[in-house]
């Protein structure tokens, strides 16, 4: 019998979304949080529903969510409740979950934070084909522009940073499913990204630049502001 060739590795969006929002000071998880008349979390499944080349999304919820149907409703995509106390155990509870839904090692994972509700679709197809032929992967990033502080415990300037060659590091971030695994694994709770992970293995990953706009919501102003940028461009699956 012939065998069949093996399939081309497939595109997988991995979300989130099992945090408390305790920094946004908005009661409650902000994901559910009304932004311009849906959930923050609708805008941003909105946007990686947008991109045809991601196959499925899975959001990773709290075992204790019971929120998510309601605010929601009608959600076609995959949800699994094994969110952890950290970003990297919900992100490691959402890759076996991939795997049992018959995820394969070699295929992409762009994990996006719930939080970054601005993300246009376009900025996921310039990651996706700046990372598909690249042996470790990559993120979306922005070159900072402003200059640096280092703080110390009380509050005042302990130095000045040199902002040459530094990034501001967003989501998505895009690796085979084997390898980001591996990296949250071998990392543990430190890991407050998957690329940070990646780097603790001796690998660099690409910086593909992205928008100012793709920030992550996280201080009580910052929802207004997502606010007013969703009203003046639209919905982000447009």
């Amino acid at each position: 019998m012939t065998s069949l060739p093996p399939r081309p590795p497939r595109c997988y969006a991995l979300v989130p979304a099992a945090g408390i929002g305790e920094r946004a000071g908005a009661g409650g998880p902000k994901q559910y949080v009304e932004i311009a008349g849906r959930p923050m979390l609708a805008h941003t499944l909105a946007a990686l529903a947008a991109v045809p080349r991601i196959v499925q999304t899975l959001v990773v919820l709290s075992p204790a969510d019971d929120r998510f149907e309601a605010a929601l409703p009608g959600h076609a995509g995959w949800v699994a409740r094994v969110g952890g106390a950290s970003r990297a155990e919900s992100v490691l509870g959402g890759l076996a979950e991939l795997r049992r839904r018959g995820v394969a090692d070699g295929d992409w994972v762009l994990v996006h934070d719930a939080a970054r509700c601005l993300l246009r679709p376009a900025w996921v197809d310039a990651l996706i084909d700046a990372c598909l032929g690249d042996a470790v992967g990559g993120l979306l990033a922005q070159p900072i522009a402003d200059t640096l502080k280092a703080g110390d415990a009380g509050g005042r300037v302990a130095a000045t940073v040199d902002r040459r060659g530094k990034w501001a590091a967003q989501t998505p971030q895009m690796f085979r499913l084997g390898l980001v695994e591996r990296a949250l694994a071998a990392m543990g709770a430190a890991a407050t990204d998957e690329a940070s992970a990646v780097e603790a293995l001796g690998l660099a990953p690409q910086l593909v630049r992205a928008s100012m706009a793709n920030f992550k919501v996280t201080w009580p102003e910052d929802f207004e502001l997502a606010g007013r940028w969703l009203h003046q461009v639209g919905p982000s699956s447009r």
